[in-house]
């Protein structure tokens, strides 16, 4: 008979990897295939150190500016997250081979944005300042025709300029649902006749890795989200769990980044995994508790995930061959 204290998990589903991440990836490793190390990579491909490892090991390069490549005929790559109009443009000016991971349900948001703005509508965006995708976004027009609104208080204060005759709206693709819905409320609210997107610009998947948190959060004494300190929608599910009641919800990065006494007498305990954080990083936490637990595991599931995007036209031929 074990001696170690009892630990029901309860592993969340879906969790970890979404359609766009395995893209992105498969974009990276497909361009290695096709053309041979040294592939570009601008910007970490998707927000988690163990993947950017992995590709580096294979021969992607990763970078933060064009500059860093050299010019000439190599690929870059861009990130998931996508990019202002201006990256593939000074990477066309240097003949470099452009190579765009951003993932779909990113560029059907650049998309609605400049539907808007060729409507003569001033676009409010909703995400976090300094996020990656937000860059990408704002970058898809002109200078001043997307304003970043973060929070209900920067909706009052916002201060439109004078010829904003139509508004429209646009958000971030991993926000959290309940945060978005306030600020949306509160636009709505200021500007009743605002045009919103025709289908939610969260992505299914950071959506469905929030509702199962929040199904599981009320009944865990902790909760571990596995991801990386800079992916958005990781640190939404943290906050989610703590707005569920959850009494300890840390994001951990890997097993070592655990902190033992503050998983101290737990009962049960909720794991899940942010978008770009691979199974195997589940996995390892899972085997960290189960050293120090007799740990039963039970899937709580809120959704089934089938969504699947092809690579890039230049990349599908060479990766099925």
């Amino acid at each position: 008979m074990s001696d170690k204290p009892p630990l029901r998990i309860l592993l969340c589903a879906p969790r970890g990897f979404c359609a766009g991440v395995v893209r992105a990836i498969d974009v990276v490793e497909a361009a290695l295939v096709r053309f041979g190390p040294p592939v570009y990579v601008r910007h970490e491909i998707v927000h988690n150190r163990y993947v950017v490892d992995a590709l580096k090991r294979k021969g992607a390069v990763f970078i933060e500016e064009l500059d860093e490549a050299p010019d000439g005929d190599r690929p870059v790559v861009f990130s998931a997250h996508g990019v202002a109009k201006s990256v593939p443009a000074a990477a066309k000016a240097r003949n470099l081979i452009a190579i765009d991971a951003t993932c779909p349900l990113v560029t059907k948001v650049h998309r609605e944005a400049e539907i808007h703005h060729k409507r003569g509508r001033l676009v409010l965006l909703i995400g976090h300042a300094g996020h990656p995708e937000v860059i990408g976004t704002m970058g898809q027009l002109p200078e001043g025709a997307v304003l970043l609104v973060e929070t209900v208080a920067d909706v009052a204060a916002l201060a439109l300029p004078a010829d904003a005759a139509e508004l429209a709206y646009v958000t971030q693709t991993t926000l959290s649902i309940d945060d978005t819905a306030d600020v949306v409320a509160a636009l709505k609210a200021r500007f009743p006749l605002i045009h919103g997107p025709h289908k939610e610009d969260i992505c299914y998947a950071t959506t469905n890795r929030q509702e199962a948190v929040k199904r599981v959060a009320p009944e865990c004494d902790g909760l571990v989200v596995v991801g990386a300190p800079n992916s958005s929608n990781s640190q939404r599910l943290r906050e989610v769990a703590e707005r569920a009641g959850c009494r300890v919800a840390r994001l951990v990065q890997r097993a070592t980044d655990i902190d033992w006494d503050e998983f101290s007498g737990l009962a049960t305990l909720g794991v899940t995994a942010g978008a770009s954080a691979p199974e195997i990083l589940v996995e390892e936490i899972i085997d960290a508790f189960a050293e120090r637990y007799a740990v039963t595991v039970e899937t709580v599931s809120t959704a089934d995930e089938s969504v699947f995007f092809p690579l890039p036209r230049e990349l599908r031929a060479p990766a099925a061959e």
